[in-house]
């Protein structure tokens, strides 16, 4: 176990981080290439870091292949990898150099090796892999709501004289919510506002609305993958929006029903329809405690992530030595437990049999 004296004290043992991206041109821009450069940014304030392409060569960040024949393993750098399907090749190819991967969404099916420490995003996605790869040092850093949101999120002081009575981003969002639940409280005189072509400015779209509808569960299940940190709710939260969300994966870290926002789409489309038009009117009191939102936002500050990104990397100088006997680290195949289970089971019933020898195995 390391203390904490230890992991203060301790120099550090990698002195650039190299975050892995396809690249970053219009064709890859998605959360996940937004999250990878914020996370380059902040790490950057702790430890000379850099962004590095393997899909695309880009003039302004150097190549995977290029530093790969360049540096002979293990290297002093420490790579980052994040991109769902890619990930296991990335692995492959960074064997015998120090990989940390930053885990955002589950359900991908691959394995990741025996001593590569993984940085969940979600206490969802830190489950996943608390199952699926117990034996590796797991850590989990949510990902950090950008300043823009901070600072000029309306959620003190909310005016309910906005424009938008509800807010709906299309990309994600349900069946349910696009073709059943909008007309119908259209039919209510509800102004309703579906998002779906770029938007210069999102705070000022989402300080523009009394409620936010978010329902991506349909479209997660489609993918097969979850929903690595669910940042949309959040944002609408931090520009004071009453939010009506499902609750798959990752939005069940924040989204407590009833007190940070409610559920929607739980078999009812009248109740649905009530419950917004209810807050619409009256959004103060679907809106959770100003305190409470005080203090949930506080810890998706990149203020506060900063401090917890250079706490993880004290404890990586510490612990990525002690990782190197491989042999120590490796999880039975599931297999190999269920067999030992199904003996064990057997060893009982055996023994309990008439006549069998007090103490001797089968």
């Amino acid at each position: 176990m390391f203390t904490g004296e230890a992991i203060q004290n301790s120099s550090p043992l990698f002195t650039p981080i190299r975050v892995l991206v396809p690249g970053t041109g219009p064709s890859f821009r998605c959360g996940g290439l937004s999250v990878a450069l914020q996370t380059a940014r902040l790490l950057s304030q702790l430890r000379p870091t850099e962004v590095v392409t393997y899909r695309v060569r880009e003039p302004s960040h150097p190549f995977l292949d290029d530093l790969l024949h360049q540096e002979d393993a293990p290297g002093e750098a420490l790579w980052l990898v994040s991109w769902g399907f890619h990930v296991p090749m990335l692995l492959r190819r960074l064997r015998g150099r120090r990989a940390l991967y930053q885990a955002h969404s589950s359900g991908y099916g691959f394995e990741v090796p025996p001593g590569v420490p993984v940085v969940a995003v979600s206490r969802n996605t830190l489950g996943y892999w608390g199952d699926r790869a117990p034996r590796n040092p797991l850590f989990l850093l949510p990902n950090a709501l950008e300043p823009k949101w901070m600072e000029r999120g309306a959620r003190q002081n909310v005016s309910d004289m906005r424009p938008i009575d509800v807010l709906v981003q299309q990309r994600k969002s349900s069946d349910y919510v696009l073709r059943k639940l909008v007309p119908a409280l259209r039919s209510r005189g509800i102004r309703v506002e579906v998002q779906s072509g770029w938007v210069d400015d999102l705070v000022d779209l989402f300080n523009s609305a009394k409620v936010y509808l978010y329902d991506s569960a349909d479209h997660w299940r489609a993918a097969g993958v979850s929903e690595g940190f669910g940042l949309p709710p959040l944002e609408a939260m931090a520009c004071g929006c009453v939010v009506f969300s499902s609750l798959n994966h990752a939005l069940a870290d924040t989204l407590t029903p009833g007190e940070m926002g409610h559920q929607i789409g739980c078999g009812s489309l009248n109740h649905d329809v009530e419950s917004i038009v209810a807050a619409v009117a009256e959004p103060e009191h679907w809106r959770p405690d100003s305190g409470a939102l005080d203090q949930l936002l506080a810890g998706y500050s990149e203020a506060a992530l900063l401090q917890r990104w250079q706490r993880l990397l004290a404890q990586l100088d510490v612990l990525l030595p002690a990782l190197q006997d491989e042999s120590l680290l490796q999880v039975h195949p599931l297999w190999r437990l269920r067999f030992n289970r199904l003996y064990r089971r057997l060893q009982r019933i055996v023994n309990r049999l008439p006549g069998w020898p007090v103490g001797l195995k089968l």
